[in-house]
Formats: C-alpha cells, structure tokens, sequence
C-alpha cells in the first residue's frame, strides 16, 4: 500500500494559489517552496533559540499565567484535547507586546514580521478560489482579519531529546487541531509532523507524513477559518511523533506562526472570535 503525501506547490507557479488552496480545502494542510521567507533567517533561530533553550537563561522568563508570554517549560506544557498526559516540548510565546529574551538577536521579531506580511498573501489566495457561496460568509476580508491584531503567535518550540523517563504514553505533541484562523510553519530540523487523512475509507483516514525538507513551509487551517467557511476549509488533526533510534538523541526545534483575527471579527452567526476563543480557553482549561 502506498503512504499517502500532501502535494508540495511551488509558490512562484503561476497556479500556485488554485493547487495551494485545493490541498487545503481537501487535507486542511498545504505544502510550499520557494516561498519569500528566508530560510537563513529561519536556519539562524534555530541555533540560536535551542542555545538558549538549554541554558540557564530561559529561568529567567518563566511564563506570565495572565498574559501567557513567557517560558512554557515540560512541567506545565499543553495537554491536548481529550487526553490526559501532557505533550513532551517546551515553548516561549513571543507577542508584540511580550517579553523577549535579552540574550538572543531580534531574528525571531524579523521572523514575524515577514511572516504575517506572508499570511495576508495566502489568506488572500484563499479568499480569492472559495466558491461564490463560501466568499460570502465571510464578514470581512480575510486577509483583513489580521490586520492590527496583537494576539498573533510565534510559538519557538523545543522538543527535547527523549530520555526515557518521560511518562508512559507521552509523545512530543499528542494530536489536535490549532484554533486560529491560519498557521504557517517552515519544516522543523526534524521529522515527525503528521496529518490526518480526511475520508470515509480506512485509507484515507491513515496518518500522512508532512514533508520536512529543509526550506518547505506548511501551513495549516485553524478551527476558526473551518468556522469561517462552513467547513470548506478544515482544520485537520495534526501530531508530532517520538523518534526512534538515534533521532530519539536529538531536539526538535519549530517556529509556528499562529495568525490571529481581531476580536470583534464575526466568524459566523454562532460566534465573534472573542466568544469562540473564550469558548475553546475554557475547555482547554478544564482540561488542564
């Protein structure tokens, strides 16, 4: 049997944004290359945090329970929906406003910046070959969405190597889907990104390794664009498997961008942003 794979678009193709926005309307997730963000900026923060993440420095930034800026050690790292053991990463949550660390060159603020000039481009894309009927739902422009909005996420994320001494059942990021509106993420220095095949046939449903090549970036429909266009749009369980042999010897390093609407946006008749992510904060706390 075949392993199924996400179809890698090339972004300078003059039909990149019709096959882009054809894989995420069937997977949820899209794959591109040769996009504009540089791959020596992302290769440097890298280095740069995972240095940082094994020295003592990052004590100093322990994460903020009210404005969630911060360090997110092992100890108090997420617990996806529906399970009960927490995801083996540590995290630090860089905002516009938040703390940064001192220690480190501003490569990972360049990084956002260029990073939400990029989304515009893709949520545009989007927008632009949504059918006529879905088009209409929307309440602003899409793009639109994120202009002014502090809430957007850099998320540098830190897989440490496994030790053996994890708890049973733990694995790097357990699966589940990301709650904004569009996540964009250059491939991680190593493997282990997963997405699940969306169908009615035992095949389709299989877990689909995402392309990790150096210089790829895959982005990713949130739980509020799903609410956005009716479902056009899914937003597809994703999850980041242990390594095996000597890849269990080595640290993940990751830099999602999780792009955020205003909160007066209306998502739907149902919900405003504000009221949805309110919603989602308050399961993910009693789940906590």
């Amino acid at each position: 049997m075949n392993t199924p794979m996400l179809p890698v678009v090339d972004f300078t193709a003059p039909d990149a944004p019709a096959q882009f926005c054809e894989s995420l309307h069937h997977t949820g997730f899209g794959v591109l290359k040769n996009h504009p963000l540089q791959a020596e900026l992302v290769h440097g923060i890298y280095q740069e945090w995972l240095g940082f993440f094994q020295s003592n420095a990052v004590k100093g930034y322990a994460w903020d329970p009210v404005k969630l800026d911060g360090h997110f050690s092992t100890q108090v790292s997420e617990t996806a929906k529906g399970c009960e053991i927490r995801d083996y990463k540590e995290f630090f949550h860089i905002f516009p406003w938040g703390r940064y660390p001192s220690e480190l060159s501003d490569a990972a603020l360049r990084y956002y910046a260029q990073g939400k000039t990029l989304a515009a481009t893709l949520l545009k894309w989007v927008e632009d070959h949504s059918p006529p009927d879905i088009r209409s739902r929307y309440s602003v422009p899409l793009a639109s969405m994120i202009d002014d909005c502090e809430e957007t996420l850099l998320r540098v994320l830190h897989y440490p190597p496994l030790t053996g001494e994890q708890q049973p059942g733990s694995i790097r990021a357990a699966a589940h889907t990301d709650i904004n509106l569009l996540t964009i993420l250059p491939a991680a220095n190593e493997p282990g990104l997963q997405v699940k095949g969306r169908g009615s046939d035992v095949q389709s449903n299989e877990w689909i390794d995402v392309p990790c090549d150096f210089g790829l970036l895959i982005v990713n429909i949130g739980d509020m664009l799903e609410e956005a266009s009716g479902g056009y749009y899914p937003s597809t369980q994703h999850r980041v498997l242990n390594p095996q042999g000597e890849g269990a010897l080595k640290s993940r390093v990751s830099l999602p961008l999780f792009l955020h609407p205003r909160r007066e946006i209306r998502l739907s008749e149902r919900y405003t942003v504000g009221s949805y992510f309110e919603e989602r904060m308050q399961e993910l706390r009693r789940n906590a």
